[in-house]
């Protein structure tokens, strides 16, 4: 009867070792999650962040050129200025747009690693990042070809600008300087990215033909900030401006 018990003890502390190591392991996990979607968050919406402000200057400029006398961001500074100063627009804007999009597609591959998609919050992410997705992408009217991206090409672009060799839930994206480097050092990469050099040029020197899509585009990143920063924490709302055309005049 002894053995009996003793063997039914050691059963029942086995079996309450094992719940409690699951639940710990379910926990660390848990913690690991929170981490690295907070270390996501805060990537994505720095990039949301930055690009957003650069189409607003874009955006900006092309109202203020309209004004006798005056030269606003591109036109100032890609158009007729120093060397230096086009190369700086033109790689910079470039820089933004792979940053943005490099971030999204580490959001894409590791939101399923992290299985956080039962999230309502986090569905509402996946759904701005869809929509802005489908507008670089449009090549319907009234938007044309200038910074019209396919789908697949934005992920290549944002599959480009991860970090290589980082890993699920510990990824990162390229800076600036590595951004530049690789523009003028390795071939595969320049190929893709000479294509948004190609657009910031085209949208200097054609406005027209970028203002509907970059306009589109700027209100909607604000919208995934707010989705990103709902409480203003890293950005409070004076700092999230729509673009709002003059209208003629």
């Amino acid at each position: 009867m002894v053995g009996v018990i003793s063997a039914v003890i050691a059963v029942l502390g086995a079996a309450v070792t094992a719940v409690l190591t699951y639940r710990l392991q379910t926990q660390a996990r848990s913690r690991d999650r929170l981490d690295y979607m907070s270390r996501y968050r805060d990537a994505l919406l720095w990039a949301a962040f930055d690009l957003q402000s650069r189409l607003f200057n874009i955006l900006h400029g092309f109202e203020i050129d309209r004004r006798p006398g005056r030269q606003g961001f591109t036109s100032a500074y890609l158009l007729e200025g120093t060397e230096r100063q086009a190369l700086y627009v033109r790689r910079s804007t470039a820089f933004l747009f792979a940053e943005y999009l490099g971030w999204v597609e580490v959001f894409r591959r590791d939101i399923q690693f992290l299985d956080l998609g039962k999230n309502e919050v986090n569905r509402q992410i996946m759904l701005a990042l869809t929509t802005i997705s489908r507008t670089i992408a449009t090549s319907t009217p009234p938007d044309t070809a200038c910074f019209m991206i396919f789908r697949t090409d934005q992920r290549a672009l944002g599959e480009l600008m991860i970090e290589p060799d980082s890993k699920p839930g510990e990824r990162g994206c390229l800076g600036y300087a590595a951004f530049c480097a690789k523009l003028t050092d390795d071939e595969a990469f320049a190929k893709w990215g000479h294509e948004l050099l190609d657009h910031v040029e085209q949208a200097a020197r054609h406005p027209g033909l970028a203002q509907g899509r970059l306009t589109k585009l700027q209100h909607q990143l604000i919208d995934l900030i707010d989705l990103l920063d709902p409480e203003g924490g890293r950005f409070p709302a004076a700092q999230r401006s729509y673009f709002e055309a003059a209208g003629p005049g």
